[in-house]
């Protein structure tokens, strides 16, 4: 158990803390990461606001929706009206590029140690970002993938070409950029074609997407591989000098990343805990003296770094 007692890091010191977490990684064995959904909304792939607004105002309109997350779970009229919003939900948040290049600072600032990254966040941005694949740990899914609803096996495929077409049959064009362009004078429809839902091979059930919700979600083959690959890296790392990074990490599954990096950064002897969060950045008094919290948008303090 960690004490109540919170340690905060204001504005006010955070350039000493920067010079501080500078010679802290140059001096790290190794990193491990652990990425919350603060990282993506500094990076641009904000729920709300104009974003959200930009590609979803027909739905607003009808369902009164207030952003992008709390839509996904409307009871919409019909199945090709729910993939019609969540083909658009899944293409600009997964297949269209963060608007700022916050991920590759990340990756600029580990790619020459030793790391390994543990993330809630279903984007997929850190492969975009330079990040080798065998380096991650996607623990609440993707939303590059489908899987049975039910789910009748433990296999998950690939949705790409399906979303595509599902935002162009909407009346959206994808452009060379690959955004989501909305061509001037055209309304986007409401729904898709009825034969691009897709049902799974084995069963015939709906597919759903592959996003750790309740007892349904698939953890496949890669998924299993990857938590191996995290287990043997953080075994392999246990008696070195490690920083346990945690990149604007909230309270909505603290278990996954912040607790674990909490214990791990007690019970190992050269671990040193940093903690990068607008509002939130603090560690437990058990492990005070061997962390580093900078108050701030992550995106500005790796630039900084």
């Amino acid at each position: 158990m960690f004490s109540k007692s919170w340690t905060k890091k204001s504005t006010k010191g955070c350039s000493d803390d920067i010079e501080r977490l500078k010679e802290t990684v140059k001096g790290a064995d190794a990193i491990v990461i652990g990425a919350g959904s603060g990282l993506s909304a500094s990076a641009g792939f904000t729920y709300s606001g104009e974003r959200f607004e930009r590609y979803f105002g027909d739905f607003i309109e009808k369902y009164h929706i207030r952003d992008m997350y709390s839509g996904g779970f409307c009871p919409f009229d019909s199945p090709e009206e729910h993939w019609a919003y969540w083909s658009r939900y899944i293409y600009i948040n997964r297949y269209m590029d963060a608007p700022k290049p916050v991920y590759h600072k990340l990756y600029d600032l580990v790619k020459d140690k030793d790391y390994f990254v543990l993330t809630t966040n279903v984007d997929h941005c850190f492969q975009k970002a330079g990040f080798d694949k065998h380096r991650l740990f996607y623990t609440q899914g993707d939303y590059g993938l489908f899987q049975c609803s039910r789910p009748c096996h433990q296999n998950t495929y690939d949705n790409e070409d399906i979303i595509r077409k599902m935002v162009e049959t909407q009346g959206y064009v994808i452009d060379t950029d690959g955004k989501l362009i909305l061509p001037e004078g055209v309304s986007p429809k409401m729904m898709v074609s009825s034969d691009l839902i897709a049902h799974c091979p084995k069963c015939g059930d709906p597919m759903s997407m592959n996003l750790r919700a309740d007892h349904t979600f698939v953890e496949d083959e890669g998924w299993r591989l990857a938590s191996e690959r995290y287990a043997e890296f953080l075994g392999r790392h246990q008696n070195m000098k490690v920083i346990f990074l945690e990149a604007a990490v909230g309270f909505n599954t603290p278990a996954i990343v912040k607790y674990s990096f909490w214990r791990m950064a007690r019970e190992w002897k050269d671990a040193v805990y940093v903690c990068l969060n607008y509002g939130e950045a603090y560690a437990p008094d058990e492990i005070k003296k061997k962390s580093i919290c900078i108050n701030g948008d992550i995106g500005e303090i790796l630039y900084q770094l």
